[in-house]
């Protein structure tokens, strides 16, 4: 039965649809309606949404804004906030730099009010009606009477002006206000009904038809409620558009002014004492803008700003709500176009009365130029420091004055000897640089180490060991930065800290890099490739440009403790650098051999070499002190020279001026290594002798040896299975493989082109390289330990760091791998053959080649049967041999051999009739 229903009313629906005048919604007959009434409410809103139908006329109710709704309705402006929001995300991880240059661009103030207003205007009427309101025809009356007789009346006022009251008549309320019509009516209640008080309110009230011309978004007629008022007018017309006036919104009836009204009173001060209320037939008047004046800079709030005649530069810097706190309004200006259509650049003070007089026009351009980010005599700290940032300088201040204590203002990872205060000495920005012992200043005091600070010094500390930082803010920050480049994935190619990465290759080529080694005598050097892929070369820029503005990147200071001495020392590097020139030396010196640190360095005012072996963190372990080697370019007018000083250590190091010498730009300080050094080596021994274990050797020290020292073999030693293994053979072993494996590639490849080659399959070749590119060296040495143990020099070797010696129990087994019938580990017999081995394991496969079976010897040695005069296949193995029986690669099966043959004895036979025919 519902089914039917439903049906019914669908056909009735449509059948309205096409046969009634086209309107915005369909009119239901009272069947219809019926029909409405027996479906689900659910299905009720899906039809009344499908076919345009008011669900309030369907169910039989009616609503008093619906009068107001078809003369109101409105499309929507501008794009909603929802819309705005979602274009938003979908672009969030996207560049756009069109979308970024858009931002600066200036807005008209004021018409972004009437942006995102919902599709129709619906009037409030249940707001209290003021005193002054005038009733006209239309509007109703609630008249409540009570006393001896109570009773309710809903009175109409018609069109001629008057009120048909049951027991007082007609009664005239034309041209009344409310209050007055409210005293009228209450005295003729009071008059003419005896003992009977009233009380009197406006019900439904009137529509009103008014007109808004000019420059509205949608000029026309509107029928509003009678409580309207201008900014609700407008509204209703979807507000002004862009070439229409905000400042001057006039009102006329019946041709005469009756007021204007500035919308810049309502959303500057809040003014709205001007928003008359409109009467049936008033003209919302908009007429074009007037002159406009764009505000941009350090305002708080930079637009296009409408202005009146006579409104000054102060006025409209009030209308931008005043200037920011980083503004400088002293050094503003206007850009304002001339008879001759050109701009002109007018400089003004706005502190002053003069911008409170000056008249703005037309056209006028206002900057509010920004103050600097300069700090006036700041003291900049940075680096291995508690509270890295700026400072305030004063009169008589020192470094201790600065950093009063080690515990309480140092990194625990500070360097406590050498730190540097870069002052400037000109007002061209030229710099020189200071050195001191932080440890010396802050703890002992020392006059000429806690050094007196000037006005923008720049004082850096150093870790002592950079190895032992945390970098991942740091990364974090520049992958911060560099993500609008280039989004940085987590398994990029050039690791994990991508500062250190971005300094690597910004050094690279660059002239400041004087230990910078790529090749020696057209050999290149092991990790010297400077090619850089775009990643790698984005983010040496981003790290550039950071450590360029380390002293003023706020960030950038407060990480500076998880910065490399090379990376603190690179801005003051390349800064004196840049000061160089033909008559001046660049002030930097470079230390390199067996010191901590060793690098370029700036060259500190009345540097020392004793200076500079401190700022290289001193020597290491190894070091030669009686010489060392100083190297100086001595420059003239006519040519350079360079002369190599010898420098004793410890006299520098003690401050004696014979080897102490004075520094100068350019100079390159060489510690050597003392003759004979050797670092730690060792060796380790494992397996079947006397005391395995971890062994320290000497250079020139061999394995018999340390064989000696180990104790020799145990009882179950098996000496000749010996296992030997050493790091570089390891390594060359790797290296032949990737030769080979190059070289394989390279025969792929040729005998893909040659005429006589057969093509071979590219992905297989390529599976088949890349296994061969995986294999892993194994690095064994074969060593003869027996003849190591008797004595014979021949046999024995000198040992390297890192050899493994592995002795091995006595080994009682003989196997057989490879293509047998059956491989296996046979218990080693003395005077089995090699056949014997064959045959218990199956003897060779259809498939093997036993021409070429061969022996791996228990010694890591290859011994090949066929091939040796002493040894033959009915030969005895000896205990833990291993025989091979290979595969043969050229096997044929019958089959194709016959196959082969009978194509063979055919094309011979046709040869021999072709010539039999001649």
């Amino acid at each position: 039965m519902l089914q039917k229903i439903k049906l019914l009313a669908i056909v009735a629906l449509n059948a309205a649809l096409y046969t009634s005048v086209p309107v915005q919604a369909v009119t239901p007959s009272p069947q219809m309606i019926e029909q409405f009434k027996t479906l689900p409410a659910s299905e009720q809103q899906r039809l009344a949404k499908q076919y345009g139908i008011d669900p309030s006329a369907l169910s039989g109710q009616t609503s008093q804004s619906n009068q107001f709704q078809q003369a109101t309705e409105m499309p929507e402006r501008y794009t909603s906030s929802k819309e705005q929001l979602s274009a938003k995300e979908n672009e969030k991880n996207n560049l756009n730099f069109e979308e970024d240059s858009k931002k600066d661009e200036l807005t008209f103030f004021g018409y972004d009010m009437f942006a995102g207003e919902p599709m129709t205007f619906s009037p409030i009427s249940d707001i209290p009606v003021p005193s002054d309101y005038m009733v006209g025809p239309g509007d109703t009356l609630n008249v409540q009477l009570y006393g001896k007789d109570n009773r309710e009346y809903s009175l109409t006022i018609g069109r001629d002006g008057n009120i048909q009251f049951p027991e007082l008549g007609p009664i005239s309320v034309v041209g009344l206000t409310f209050s007055e019509l409210r005293e009228y009516l209450g005295e003729r209640i009071q008059k003419q009904m005896i003992g009977i008080e009233s009380n009197i309110t406006l019900g439904e009230l009137r529509s009103i038809r008014i007109f808004i011309a000019g420059d509205a978004y949608k000029p026309g007629s509107y029928t509003v409620s009678s409580l309207s008022t201008i900014t609700q007018a407008l509204f209703a017309a979807g507000g002004v558009n862009e070439i229409g006036s905000l400042r001057n919104i006039q009102v006329k009836r019946q041709g005469q002014l009756v007021g204007s009204f500035d919308l810049y009173d309502l959303l500057l001060k809040g003014d709205a004492s001007k928003d008359i209320n409109l009467r049936s037939g008033d003209v919302v008047f908009i007429p074009s803008v007037g002159g406009r004046v764009s505000i941009t800079g350090e305002i708080r709030r930079p637009a296009i700003y409408e202005i009146k005649s006579n409104e000054t530069i102060d006025d409209v810097v009030k209308m931008a709500a005043g200037v920011n706190p980083g503004a400088y309004p002293k050094r503003s200006s206007i850009e304002r176009y001339n008879n001759n259509g050109l701009k002109n650049i007018v400089n003004v003070d706005l502190t002053t009365a003069e911008a409170a007089e000056k008249l703005a026009k037309a056209g006028d351009h206002i900057r509010v130029k920004s103050a600097s980010t300069q700090y006036e005599d700041a003291i900049t700290l940075v680096g291995a420091v508690v509270r890295p940032g700026k400072y305030q300088w004063y009169q008589g201040q020192k470094v201790n004055d600065l950093l009063p204590t080690i515990w309480g203002d140092l990194a625990i990872s500070a360097d406590l000897n050498y730190a540097l205060i870069i002052r400037e000495v000109n007002k061209f920005g030229k710099i020189e640089v200071l050195q001191f012992s932080p440890g010396k200043a802050i703890s002992q005091q020392v006059q000429s180490e806690n050094i007196a600070l000037s006005p923008r010094d720049k004082v850096i500390l150093f870790n002592y060991d950079d190895s032992s930082i945390n970098r991942y803010e740091l990364n974090k920050l520049v992958q911060k930065r560099a993500e609008k480049i280039k989004s940085l994935s987590s398994d990029s190619l050039i690791g994990s800290d991508l500062f250190k990465a971005g300094f690597k290759s910004m050094n690279i080529g660059n002239a400041s890099s004087m230990m910078q080694q790529a090749s020696i005598g057209g050999v290149v050097l092991p990790g010297s490739n400077n090619e850089l892929d775009e990643e790698e070369q984005l983010i040496g820029d981003e790290v550039s440009k950071m450590l360029s503005n380390l002293f003023d990147d706020r960030d950038l200071i407060k990480l500076s403790g998880s910065m490399s001495r090379e990376e603190l020392l690179f801005p003051i590097i390349s800064k004196l650098s840049q000061q160089s020139s033909p008559l001046e030396k660049a002030q930097v010196v470079a230390i390199s051999g067996k010191v901590k640190n060793g690098g370029i360095y700036p060259l500190a005012t009345n540097a020392k070499v004793s200076d500079l072996l401190v700022a290289a963190g001193g020597l290491v372990e190894g070091a030669y002190t009686n010489r060392a080697e100083l190297t100086r370019t001595e420059n003239s007018d006519s040519l350079s020279d360079i002369n190599h000083i010898h420098v004793n250590i410890n006299n520098a190091i003690n401050h004696l001026p014979s080897d102490d010498l004075l520094l100068e730009g350019r100079d390159m300080l060489v510690v050597l290594t003392t003759p004979e050094w050797q670092e730690r080596k060792s060796i380790e021994i494992r397996g079947e002798v006397k005391f395995p274990g971890m062994y320290n050797i000497r250079r020139g020290e061999t394995l018999a040896d340390v064989m000696q020292r180990a104790g020799g073999f145990t009882d179950f030693a098996f000496p000749t299975a010996a296992v030997f293994v050493r790091e570089s053979v390891k390594q060359q072993e790797q290296l032949e493989i990737k030769k080979l494996a190059d070289q394989l590639r390279r025969d792929i490849a040729t005998r893909g082109v040659s005429k006589d080659g057969t093509v071979v399959n590219y992905s297989e070749a390529q599976l088949m390289l890349t296994d061969l590119e995986n294999i892993q060296a194994v690095g064994r040495l074969v060593v003869d330990l027996n003849a190591i143990q008797v004595g014979i020099e021949q046999a024995d070797i000198q040992l390297e760091d890192k050899d493994i010696l592995y002795v091995p129990t006595t080994k009682q087994i003989v196997s057989v791998m490879g293509e047998v019938q059956h491989p296996s580990t046979h218990r080693f017999k003395e005077g089995i053959t090699l056949d014997q081995y064959l045959s218990m394991s199956g003897g060779p496969r259809e498939r093997a080649d036993d021409d070429r079976t061969y022996i791996i010897k228990a010694d890591g040695s290859v011994m090949l049967p066929k091939q040796s005069f002493w040894f033959s296949s009915k030969a005895a193995l000896s205990a833990g041999d291993t025989v091979i029986v290979p595969l043969d690669t050229e096997y044929k099966d019958n089959l194709t051999l016959w196959t082969q043959v009978t194509q063979i004895v055919y094309n011979s036979a046709v040869a021999l009739a072709t010539i039999s025919g001649l």
